[in-house]
């Protein structure tokens, strides 16, 4: 990977739609060139995928949450994982080290279904939950 697939990269990190042709312009490149190397990046996984980042506020999800949750023993993480796919509400979860083996982002209606899905997650293998509330979040990237 040189510098103008950082570039790219950078671009389409702010905006996954901007045409082959602005984003040539931004980086020196003719749009050709630019789609093959979008493709390259596709092909080798730098780049996973295309979404659209849709606001759960306009879904109805007006109470977004981080739970942190520690699995029961003998609860296996593929397991877990599996199960937190087809839970709503669940945005994204990481495995992460210290005091919770998950944190998950959560994004539901309101208090009585942030506690709702706290108890699902118990009845699939969390032994113990800790819920932090977002006041406000601010995208970096």
């Amino acid at each position: 990977m040189d510098e103008i697939d950082r570039a790219i990269l950078g671009r389409l990190r702010n905006d996954a739609r901007v045409s082959f042709r602005d984003l040539g312009e931004a980086v020196g490149l003719s749009a050709n060139a630019v789609a093959e190397r979008v493709r390259r990046l596709v092909a080798a996984g730098t780049i996973r995928g295309f979404r659209a980042d849709v606001d759960p506020r306009a879904l109805g999800a007006r109470l977004a949450a981080f739970v942190d949750l520690r699995l029961a023993a003998g609860t296996p993480a593929d397991v877990f994982e599996a199960a937190l796919r087809a839970m709503p509400g669940v945005v994204s979860a990481s495995l992460t080290t210290g005091n919770f083996d998950y944190t998950l982002r959560v994004a539901v209606a309101d208090e009585p279904a942030l506690v709702a899905l706290i108890e699902a997650l118990r009845a699939r293998g969390a032994s113990e939950t800790h819920s932090r509330i977002i006041l406000r979040e601010t995208v970096l990237t």
